[in-house]
């Protein structure tokens, strides 16, 4: 049998301790190691107990936990899920530390914890367990801008772009938008985000980016040299007026456990722009995106999915390679490239190190 997987909760609210730890330890895959109310205890228990995962509150005395990221992170690395509130400032703070290293984040209300917990008790299971299988990425060197990539030369059309994304995606996001320039074709994103965390992660993307980047909002036209990215909350579609693109938001029920959804998403696009598209999938735990992404590849749309080695969750990607949606599978490094050389008219311009799979089948 399996060893179980060894976990390390940190959180200043013995209630909270108390009411993660049932939950962790009701399941058989999951071994609760020790707890910690701050961060000093917390640093001490993961260099003598050695935990696979640790989650961690964001907000505790004496020192936070994006400190203690901080210092894991340089120390020791390893998977953690933090523990966020819902507020402005616990937005900024968790999209930080996901940039430092996390793995994944989790929302935690301020009251009625107990109910917190009867909702959202699968999920908080389910990503303990996805970071302990996750890659940790090698942290980037950060710029405040990056110059973008020259635009290819010998466009031929601006097709549109959709990206899908969930865990580890913030910062593959910001790395893939990082290469694209200015005027690149319109692209609208759905990254798996609760409402709040959209808009400030839309907000850090625009400070460092060619492209502007901005939280969609219903009637949004997509826009040459502009980025979308989906509230939290809603599903985010493409439709088509004449030769205009413009998203649509709505909060239809939740698709793959989730909304916005990437199958949303990419179905959409299969309606409003056929083979005049682009997909991309990137890491991420679960299937969403996978039938969206297999759609538009049947539409003639040019896919892409990132690769394994880089990918911190492989889940959406791999089930979009084993049902034959992806036409290239490239490191998430080279991704931008591949879409370049799209636009340029380049059937491979930039895929390796990668690889095209097989032909679709009729």
């Amino acid at each position: 049998m399996a060893r179980p997987i060894r976990v390390l909760v940190v959180d200043d609210s013995a209630v909270a301790r108390r009411l993660l730890c049932d939950l962790l330890e009701r399941d058989p895959g999951i071994q609760v190691v020790a707890t910690a109310g701050d961060g000093y205890i917390a640093r001490r228990k993961v260099q003598a107990l050695r935990p696979d995962v640790v989650t961690l509150d964001v907000v505790m005395p004496r020192m936070d936990g994006l400190t203690l990221l901080g210092e894991l992170m340089r120390v020791r690395p390893l998977p953690v899920v933090m523990i966020s509130g819902q507020t402005a400032e616990s937005c900024d703070v968790t999209l930080q530390a996901l940039e430092r290293g996390a793995v994944d984040f989790i929302c935690k209300p301020q009251e009625d914890l107990q109910a917190w917990i009867a909702v959202a008790g699968d999920e908080i299971v389910e990503k303990v367990k996805q970071a302990a299988r996750a890659r940790l990425r090698p942290l980037p060197l950060r710029e405040a801008l990056r110059p973008p990539v020259p635009a290819a030369a010998a466009r031929t059309a601006r097709p549109l772009i959709a990206i899908g994304a969930s865990t580890g995606g913030t910062e593959a996001i910001v790395e893939l938008l990082m290469e694209m320039p200015s005027d690149s074709p319109g692209m609208v994103i759905v990254q798996h985000m609760p409402r709040e965390f959209t808009r400030r992660f839309a907000e850090r993307c625009d400070t460092r980016t060619a492209v502007r980047v901005k939280e969609a909002e219903h009637g949004d036209e997509v826009r040459t040299g502009w980025a979308l990215i989906a509230p939290g909350g809603q599903h985010a579609r493409v439709r088509r007026t004449d030769r205009r693109y413009w998203v649509s938001l709505d909060e239809q029920p939740p698709i793959n456990r989730h909304r916005p959804s990437v199958d949303a998403l990419f179905e959409s696009v299969v309606d409003a722009a056929g083979s005049d598209s682009i997909g991309v999938l990137l890491t991420g735990m679960g299937t969403d995106g996978s039938r969206g992404l297999l759609a538009m590849r049947r539409a003639g749309a040019r896919t892409v999915v990132q690769d394994e080695s880089s990918c911190v969750v492989f889940g959406m990607p791999r089930e979009a390679i084993a049902v034959g949606a992806a036409e290239f599978v490239v490191p998430l490094g080279r991704i931008a490239r591949v879409v370049l050389g799209f636009l340029g008219g380049q059937e491979s311009a930039g895929a390796a190190p990668g690889r095209r799979l097989h032909a679709l089948d009729a």
